[in-house]
């Protein structure tokens, strides 16, 4: 069911000690691009594109970043970005989509034992900056997630996903009691992603 009609309390933004999450504006062009092109060789891999490329802009950034705030404020998919506690560096960020979102039903996507697409309502991506990955950010913004989306959002269930080729991601997730439960594979894109619940 598209987001629209799920009448989600949407949440304003999660505070922890490390970090927050606050929706996404196209004010954060600037710190936005710059996690983005730190870690923009393994953004490829996990977007499965050419994104972003080496004279990617700041304005380029900001014409995204305003058509990601147009669709977080018209409830039809929810985009934060990942702050340190004053709000000045980027350190990633995480996206909410609906699994009847348009990439997922031109998709092929095979469930792994008898598991029904439909008994989720929400697909979560995120990423952090390449320079945070060695500081376990990954893993706490992982787990603070976790506690997020089942306390907060309402969902009835919700499918955490990365790309199979984004390797550390995949690592990560499977360090957890997550377990995958479908293979997407969409057109033109060599790396398959992997839904986990």
């Amino acid at each position: 069911m598209p987001f629209e009609q799920l009448h989600l309390v949407v949440p304003d933004r999660l505070a922890t000690e490390d970090f927050i999450l606050r929706p996404i504006t196209a004010d954060d062009a600037e710190s936005d691009h710059a996690a983005v092109m730190e870690s923009r060789h393994y953004l490829r891999r996990w977007e499965q594109s050419s994104w972003p490329t080496d004279d990617f802009t700041v304005g380029a950034n900001r014409e995204d970043l305003a058509g990601l705030e147009r669709r977080h404020a018209d409830g039809r998919a929810f985009t934060y970005t990942v702050v340190d506690p004053a709000e000045v560096e980027c350190l990633g960020c995480v996206y909410l989509m609906s699994t009847d979102a348009r990439m997922f039903t031109e998709a092929d996507i095979a469930p792994l034992g008898d598991h029904r697409w439909d008994d989720y309502q929400a697909a979560v991506y995120f990423w952090v900056r390449q320079s945070r990955l060695g500081t376990s950010m990954d893993r706490a913004l992982l787990d603070t997630l976790r506690i997020w989306l089942d306390r907060d959002w309402g969902f009835e269930g919700y499918l955490l996903v990365t790309n199979e080729e984004f390797t550390q991601q995949v690592e990560l997730i499977e360090q957890t009691d997550l377990r995958r439960r479908f293979v997407i594979a969409e057109a033109g894109k060599s790396g398959r992603y992997l839904g986990y619940a």
